[in-house]
Order: C-alpha cells, then structure tokens, then sequence
C-alpha cells in the first residue's frame, strides 16, 4: 500500500443496524487496514467518535450486555411533546462509552466529520471542528425520537436526511479510497413484518410507548370506518415512522452514491434488526465483521494490497 495513500471510512445512518460499524471496524483493523478519515451521519457519526476516541472496545463490551429492558430505558413518552430520548440518560451512556464532554475534534488521531441537517435551510452541514459529543448529538437528532440540537448557533437535525452514507465527505477531506458502510441496503420489502404478540407482563413493552401506539392505530382505524380481519397485520405508529425513514434514506442513499460512488461499498445483511432495536448488538457486531471478510479481497485490491 502506498504511503501516501489516504482511506476515508463513510459509516452511514440506520439506528440500531449501526452496531454493525463496530464489527466493520474491527475486521479491518484485524486486517491491518485503518482509516485517516472517518465521517459519520446519525449512529454512524457515533460509532466514529468512539473509534476515534479510543472507546470502542468499551462501547461494544457495554452494548453486548444492553437488554431489552435497559433499552427502554432509554426512551420515555411525556407532555411537551419534544422528543421521547432520556437525553441525560444517553448523555450518561455518550460520554461514559463514546467520548468525553471536553474532547474536541482536533485532538483526534485522524480527521472527522459528522453530517447533521440545518432545521431551517435543509442544508447539509459538516461538523469537523469543536466538541465532539455535540458533533455526535447534532448528526443523531431523529426528528420524532430527538429534539432538534442547537449546535454552532444552528438549529440541527439528523444527517440521514441529507446525507445518509457521506461519501461526498471523506472525498472532500481528502481520502483517496472511499469504504463505504450502507446499513439499508436490504431494507426495502422487510421493514414492516408482523412481530410476534408481546407478553402483558413484559416491561419492556412500554418501549416508546407501544400502549399510544395501539391507541392511535385503532382510533384511526374506527374513525374511517375500517374493517380488517382479526389476523391482518396493521403496523403501529412507530412501524410507521421507522418505515418512512427507512424508505427516505434508501432513496436519498441510491441518488447520493449513483453520481458518486465509494471505491468499496459494504452492505451487511441487517434488515431483521428494527430502528430502536439497540439490544441486539451482537447480531449487528457480527453482521458487519462478516461482510468485510466477505468482500476483503476487493478491499485489499482496492488498496493495492493485492495484484
């Protein structure tokens, strides 16, 4: 490999299905390859900042012990209505796991960006400079589950809307090879499937609110008069949401890559793993190590590691 070769590392957005940056991470790391440039939108811009920050191996031991019940944990349903994330509770888990409150991002051992979206202009925005924990809460604002974060005198949502695999970035930071990591390359067709009842006693249920969901759905079922049969699948209120993203994103995705392709494109097989699914880490983790293993002889060609 050439010296002055310079590998730009693209992990874009998908929630849950982002642990599988980890194992994408790790499996290049175990074949000797490491980025100079890492850009992230949403969990991607996440698992960067850890990476980078040298706290991924204590991420990913944290995220392989998250149940299902510390998931929902995470999230609460109240009035006002801005946001159903426990924001000093995954502040907690950020800044323990990802990074520290006073680590900026030109301390970092190579250059990084998250991509987040301006509230008011639709405009694309860069973060490559600053606190790192705010470049990463800026990228991961979901509208629906996150408040809009002020970061930079500018109001700022989620890069996925924008941007959702920042190849673009790592190109305009100066990488000469692009990998690049699209968590919903599978997604179409497989995000709403009927999910098996959930016990009354499970706790868990109350993630973001299942109860307000079912309400929702059944009432604006009655309203217009609807009748479906007893066994049809009807998706919930956050079905909804998290379909609607999934479809966004794959088309903005699609647009983005045809007039600017990665140099490699990593695509690991996740679409059974749902947007707020966080507690199946290992699955994802897996996932992602097996596609570089995959595809690593194109990797390495790519690099000019093998003729």
């Amino acid at each position: 490999m050439k010296d002055s070769l310079k590998i730009g590392l693209a992990l874009g957005s998908g929630s849950a299905r982002g642990w599988a940056h980890i194992g994408v991470i790790n499996a290049l790391e175990k074949a000797g390859i490491k980025a100079d440039i890492v850009v992230g939108t949403s969990i991607g811009s996440l698992v960067g900042a850890a990476y980078l920050s040298n706290k991924l191996p204590d991420l990913q031991q944290r995220l392989l012990q998250l149940t299902k019940l510390e998931t929902a944990g995470f999230f609460k349903i109240g009035f006002p209505f801005n946001g159903v994330v426990n924001k000093d509770k995954l502040h907690d888990f950020l800044s323990c796991y990802v990074a520290d409150d006073s680590m900026l991002i030109e301390s970092l051992s190579a250059r990084y960006a998250s991509v987040a979206t301006d509230l008011h202009s639709g405009q694309e925005v860069w973060n490559t400079q600053g606190k790192l924990l705010e470049a990463v809460w800026s990228s991961i604002s979901l509208p629906g589950l996150f408040p809009a974060i002020k970061h930079h005198n500018r109001w700022l949502i989620d890069g996925g809307l924008v941007n959702p695999v920042p190849v673009s970035v790592c190109r305009a930071l100066g990488a000469d090879i692009v990998i690049a990591v699209n968590l919903n390359g599978d997604i179409l067709g497989k995000h709403l499937h009927q999910n098996p009842p959930v016990p009354k006693n499970d706790q868990s249920a109350s993630l973001l609110g299942n109860r307000l969901s079912e309400f929702i759905t059944n009432y604006t079922g009655n309203f217009f008069g609807e009748e479906r049969p007893a066994k049809e699948y009807v998706p919930d209120m956050f079905a909804a949401i998290a379909a609607s993203v999934n479809i966004t994103q794959d088309r903005i995705t699609r647009s983005r890559m045809a007039g600017d392709p990665p140099d490699v494109l990593l695509q690991p097989r996740i679409s059974h793993i749902g947007l707020l699914e966080f507690y199946r880490a290992a699955e994802a983790i897996q996932s992602g190590e097996k596609c570089v293993e995959k595809n690593l002889a194109e990797i390495q060609f790519c690099l000019g590691q093998r003729q």
